[in-house]
């Protein structure tokens, strides 16, 4: 082989992400014989193996991990820039790819899609939306231009733009004593039933949570995992449970004889963040974020100050 071509990127990044020569195959739609052909012809190439084959899928080796991180943003840079020059050919002006979380507050998001760059004034956000570890990863395959996460992961190759800070919220029953109160501790919840995201959702926010408890001694009499605040609010119902979750999670069910309250732990709180790669020096990124910017901070703390508890 004289080189490595697009096809040898392609069939290598499938084969990582399926896990499996097979499903890499069928979703490049080709044969598998024809796959393997081509991982062989650039694990010749490098001189080094790529994957190990096992019973449960196939094993990434160390070099094949280094190799893919860079070939990954070589390939989606390729595709964006055709992408951008269809557009251009088509009219349409420039494009920054968007991410947001779920956790982040809704209206962000709208604020997001609000900012108007006068230099770019046929400016298109293509937005999507997944967890923020997800959307962190994305940024730094610079899948995206720019991401709107809630406690992503620290990482020295991403910049961090600090939104806004609030804390984790508890929704339980009206006719609980600490209804009374305008705040709770962690300690208020112990040998009590808990209601908590499951990790695989936020392992960052998961964690924290988890972690804190046990510095305080703090113990759940009983755990229920759920994907969604709709979830919780069945549990609360049925078991008189306790659900931790973000202040926008607790708000979408903290009525029908529910309420909310904030958790008052400085070490337990959920962090805003606009996340763009460190590295990314591009005009149209650095003016995006000089005016979104201070615009979701100010709108951030616009509508921290009018919000008041549920129930």
């Amino acid at each position: 082989m004289s080189g490595i071509e697009i096809r040898h990127l392609r069939a290598a990044i499938a084969v990582a992400e399926k896990g499996s020569f097979t499903k890499a195959a069928i979703a490049l739609n080709m044969t598998q014989p024809n796959l393997s052909k081509q991982v062989q012809e650039l694990e010749d190439y490098l001189g080094v193996v790529l994957f190990i084959r096992s019973n449960q899928g196939v094993i990434l080796t160390e070099p094949c991990e280094t190799f893919l991180e860079d070939a990954e943003l070589l390939l989606f840079a390729l595709d964006r820039a055709v992408e951008k020059t269809r557009a251009l050919g088509q009219g349409v002006g420039d494009i920054l790819n968007f991410g947001s979380s779920p956790y982040v507050d809704p209206y962000l998001v709208s604020v997001m899609l609000s900012v108007r760059l006068p230099n770019h004034p046929e400016l298109s956000l293509r937005t999507s939306n997944a967890y923020s570890e997800e959307l962190c990863r994305q940024v730094l395959l610079a899948r995206l231009d720019v991401a709107l996460v809630a406690s992503g992961l620290p990482d020295p190759r991403l910049n961090f733009f600090e939104i806004a800070t609030r804390p984790f919220y508890v929704v339980f029953r009206d006719q609980d004593r600490l209804a009374r109160s305008m705040t709770v501790s962690l300690n208020d919840f112990h040998e009590r039933v808990w209601i908590l995201f499951g990790r695989q959702v936020h392992p960052t926010l998961y964690d924290q949570l988890r972690r804190r408890a046990d510095e305080l001694g703090t113990r759940p009499r009983g755990v229920h995992h759920v994907t969604s605040a709709e979830q919780a609010a069945c549990l609360i119902h049925h078991h008189g449970a306790f659900a931790f979750l973000t202040e926008i999670g607790a708000w979408r069910i903290a009525r029908d004889g529910l309420t909310m309250r904030p958790l008052a732990d400085k070490e337990l709180v959920v962090r805003t963040d606009l996340v763009t790669r460190a590295d990314d020096e591009s005009q149209l990124i650095g003016e995006f974020l000089r005016a979104a910017v201070p615009k979701l901070q100010q709108q951030s703390s616009i509508r921290r100050d009018r919000l008041v508890l549920a129930g």
